[in-house]
């Protein structure tokens, strides 16, 4: 799951939002944001579809499976 921490935090920055906004943004608190960045929690398959929408990715991408 490592590759999808380093993806969401990649994309976040390019929105150049805080982890703070992010987590706002997805309805979930900031401390649960910032165990997905650093690979110490997974988000549920629901949350991963709503954060693929999001950064207009696909899970696939979010999760490694694709460039």
């Amino acid at each position: 799951m490592r590759v999808f921490a380093i993806r969401l935090k990649e994309l976040r920055k390019e929105k150049n939002l805080s982890q703070q906004k992010m987590a706002e943004m997805l309805n979930i608190k900031q401390q649960s944001y910032i165990r997905y960045e650093q690979d110490t929690s997974e988000p549920s398959y629901d949350m991963l579809v709503i954060i693929a929408k999001f950064f207009n990715v696909s899970t696939d991408y979010l999760l490694g499976l694709e460039d």
